[in-house]
């Protein structure tokens, strides 16, 4: 078999720029990764710039206006405390407040009920955002009341009265 000097393979590794994608999970030997990334840099064609984008702040970048719907009661008490452990947390949490953030909360009954619910609620409003109030029907899980997020209908509803009032003001 003949080789050909065009392949693809034939050229040199340093000539194309690689990016890796390194997951992190909670196991003990994450105490390795440090050691892991040093070593990583040092493959020739590795990524090294800084100026190569940041998901979270690109996306913040380029929305005029974020929804969470459904803003479940585990993310909402993350927003709430500033914990940003995944990519919606994350953009939430280097969002602009000058440009408006609108969540839905959607839960169970008896957590929309908890009283650290309002609180956290109440955190987020008091950030700035804007709640579109979750309502009262029949649950997934059987329960009836408050909990279920708001009708899709009220949403969009919403969120077109918020860009198109706030869509003068804000810069392309």
């Amino acid at each position: 078999m003949e080789s050909s000097a065009s392949s693809p393979t034939a050229a040199p590794l340093v000539k194309r720029q690689f990016h890796v994608l390194v997951g992190v999970t909670g196991s003990v030997a994450a105490l390795k990764l440090p050691l892991l990334v040093s070593r990583l840099l040092d493959i020739p064609g590795m990524w090294k710039c800084r100026s190569d984008p940041v998901l979270h702040i690109d996306l913040r970048r380029w929305a005029d206006l974020m929804l969470v719907a459904p803003l479940d009661a585990n993310t909402l008490g993350k927003v709430a405390s500033g914990i940003c452990d995944n990519l919606l947390t994350c953009v939430i949490r280097a969002w602009d407040c000058r440009k408006p953030l609108v969540f839905c909360p959607a839960m169970n009954t008896v957590m929309w009920e908890h009283p650290i619910t309002a609180q956290q609620v109440g955190q987020l409003k008091a950030f700035g955002y804007v709640e579109i109030p979750c309502v009262a029907k029949k649950l997934v899980c059987g329960d009836q009341g408050l909990g279920a997020m708001a009708e899709v209908g009220t949403i969009v509803d919403k969120v077109e009265e918020i860009l198109f009032r706030h869509g003068g003001s804000q810069q392309s």
